[in-house]
């Protein structure tokens, strides 16, 4: 357990654990957000992220135009490209180190930070 889970920084020290990551798509007109927390964010967990993500949209009655994302080697990659061509979908990049360009999904992912994985203590993400 990290330091703001027990809240004392010496507390819960474990050298070399890793992390799950979480993954977030927010539709940009309705607000409605697709997450997964997935085991890292390499090339083929994120364009399969993406394609669950453009899929559970579009069973919402939401149509997928255009995706925005970081400037992570895994979305700029050429395989990200592919994905968002084969997708149907039109890239946009955010301005780099500037994260409130992507402000509502930054925004859902504080929410979820306060709200549920801090306050949440979870010995393991396995099932």
């Amino acid at each position: 357990m990290g330091h703001r889970i027990t809240g004392d920084r010496q507390k819960g020290r474990s050298y070399g654990v890793g992390y799950d990551k979480g993954h977030v798509a927010v539709d940009d007109a309705t607000r409605l957000a697709y997450a997964e927390v997935l085991a890292d964010e390499q090339k083929p967990t994120v364009i399969g992220f993406l394609a669950r993500a453009v899929a559970w949209f579009d069973e919402q009655g939401i149509e997928c135009r255009r995706v925005m994302s970081d400037n992570g080697p895994e979305t700029v990659s050429r395989q990200f490209a592919v994905a968002c061509r084969t997708l149907g979908l039109r890239h946009i990049r955010t301005r780099a180190y500037i994260p409130r360009t992507n402000g509502k999904a930054e925004q859902f992912i504080q929410t979820l930070c306060r709200g549920w994985a801090i306050a949440t203590s979870l010995h393991t993400s396995e099932k």
